[in-house]
């Protein structure tokens, strides 16, 4: 039987049409570095961001050159202390820890804090903010210690982070992890319609402009000047960030959407498998992360301690801190041991 119609015409149109394809096809443009958007560091000396959250807030601080910018990283507490690293949340810096970090070190621990990429002080890459850029910073920080473990403390999305980083460098945790008001398992319906419409690309294009960014830093001055000299330094630094970096909104927006906020029941799972102690502490009164979440953390992670802190909101270092100093160093100590009832 000779060949069809159809045969026929594939042998007229293939040949020419693969030669085209052939001549048209181009080979990706190489790999480019990202573009590093500046920190609180360059902004200029009359900026109130040196008064509210100076780059020497904590002794000990220095940089880190990463492959994604400058990291900036504090080290307190006597050089033999045991090691504990504190990772802070979404939107506020390192500035967070004021109330927690410097009672570790009068109590002997080495205390490395940080700014994550694209708050305060470290330089925001121009990336996707997911939970593999936060890990890795940590990592390649510990690296430029030489620290070859620690005992690690999130909070808020700090958390997210925490237990993300003992399940991508279990080597790199020495056996506790410590869980503050954490995010990780965040369901979607329990983001605010406002934050997921800020977070779009669309609205982000928007505020990246310079017409935006210029009047964002007019209303930071104009309700600077308008309000009493007494103000929450924690909030301050929140509105200096999103008024003066130009790639704060962007990170911020990224970490919700992509970030070590959601989808991490991979991560708790790893956690529960590990030798690690686990210790949760949230608050009943949490609005942002709901209390329900600590609930289902205990579940993923069964043998964790979860201490309740009633009444307590998100913000429970500055408003709990001291009971925040008292489970911490308990925990931390060598001799802490904890039995899950049932």
């Amino acid at each position: 039987m000779g060949p069809t119609p159809f045969h026929r015409l594939a042998l007229v149109v293939l040949p020419p049409l693969f030669l085209t394809v052939y001549l048209l096809a181009s080979f990706p443009r190489p790999p480019t570095v990202p573009i590093i958007h500046a920190s609180l560091a360059h902004l200029p000396s009359s900026s109130p961001s040196w008064e509210v959250y100076p780059e020497d807030f904590y002794s000990g601080g220095a940089y880190a050159n990463l492959p994604l910018g400058r990291v900036r990283y504090w080290l307190i507490g006597p050089e033999d202390g045991r090691r504990i690293v504190l990772i802070h949340g979404l939107s506020i810096p390192a500035i967070v820890w004021k109330d927690i970090a410097p009672v570790l070190a009068s109590r002997g621990y080495r205390v490395l804090l940080y700014d994550l990429y694209g708050r305060g002080y470290s330089d925001a890459p121009q990336v996707t903010y997911d939970t593999t850029l936060y890990t890795t910073q940590l990592a390649l920080l510990m690296q430029h210690v030489k620290w070859d473990n620690a005992f690690i403390v999130g909070l808020s999305m700090g958390g997210g982070v925490a237990t993300a980083f003992s399940a991508h460098f279990p080597h790199l945790v020495n056996g506790k992890v410590a869980l503050i008001a954490s995010a990780g398992i965040i369901e979607s319906g329990d983001i605010s319609r406002t934050a997921k419409f800020m977070s779009t690309p669309l609205v982000q294009t928007v505020s990246a402009l310079p017409p935006f960014q210029h009047y964002m830093r007019l209303l930071a001055n104009t309700s600077k000047l308008s309000e009493p000299c007494e103000t929450n330094p924690i909030q301050e630094i929140v509105r200096l960030q999103t008024a003066h970096l130009p790639h704060y909104n962007a990170a911020v927006a990224s970490s919700l959407r992509d970030g070590p906020i959601r989808g991490l029941h991979f991560a708790f799972q790893s956690l529960a498998r590990s030798s690690n102690q686990v210790l949760l502490i949230h608050g009943t009164a949490d609005k942002t992360v709901p209390y329900k979440y600590a609930s289902k953390m205990h579940t993923l992670v069964p043998q964790a301690n979860l201490v309740t802190i009633s009444d307590g909101g998100h913000d429970i270092t500055t408003t709990h801190a001291s009971e925040v100093n008292d489970l911490l160093p308990h925990f931390l100590a060598d001799d802490y041991s904890y039995k899950p009832s049932g």
